[in-house]
């Protein structure tokens, strides 16, 4: 069965971006410094989101069994967004990739750090962060709020939401919009791909731009 998040996951974040605009629905675009760790990572989904903070109180024991607890909540089919209100530490490595992959997460996403890139490249998994660095939480972060909503750059992302995130970048949708968005986004890369047929074929630009509509 064909759910929400393949038909989202087979669409680009650009026609999303430009089926929202086209709708008046104010696009959300995560920065565009949140990259996917290989460049050609995709994923898209419902949202589950996390968020945390720095605390130095924590024993090793306490900091990892907390961090285990947030992988243990992950949901299948979701994509995690994650604000961790940190630039120093890594918010996701190699153990955690393979524990949110093997529960079904279909991605993970950060206003934060990663470390063993090389290990989750090689997992397969999608992860989207804004740097790397060896450094951990082990002792000196704690995630404190599950599904609320929560501050991604300029932008409020909300439980219920839908995420597509690509090379060109991630853009958040609705989640009563979805329906809405997905059918306008499939027709306009139809039509795309009439375009493309028709430039193929060695028509004038702008006579195929009259006849599909689109660019």
């Amino acid at each position: 069965m064909t759910t929400l998040a393949d038909r989202l996951h087979r669409c680009h974040s650009s026609v999303i971006y430009d089926v929202m605009r086209n709708r008046g629905t104010p696009p959300r675009v995560l920065p565009r410094h949140v990259r996917g760790i290989e460049p050609a990572m995709k994923c898209a989904g419902p949202v589950m989101t996390v968020r945390g903070r720095p605390d130095p109180t924590l024993s090793q024991h306490d900091s990892l069994y907390q961090w285990a607890g947030v992988l243990s909540k992950a949901r299948p089919g979701h994509v995690l967004i994650c604000q961790p209100q940190d630039d120093i530490r890594a918010l996701m490595g190699g153990l955690s990739a393979e524990a949110l992959k093997i529960k079904g997460a279909r991605g993970y996403i950060v206003d934060g750090g990663c470390r063993d890139a090389q290990d989750i490249v090689n997992q397969d998994f999608p992860v989207f962060c804004r740097y790397y660095s060896p450094i951990d939480i082990v002792g000196s972060w704690r995630a404190d709020a599950f599904d609320e909503e929560i501050i991604f750059g300029s932008s409020v992302v909300r439980p219920g939401d839908f995420v597509l995130a690509d090379r060109d970048g991630i853009v958040l949708i609705p989640g009563a919009e979805i329906e809405e968005v997905l059918v306008a986004a499939e027709a306009k890369m139809a039509a795309e791909g009439g375009m493309m047929k028709a430039i193929r074929a060695g028509a004038d630009p702008q006579e195929a731009y009259m006849q599909h509509r689109v660019f």
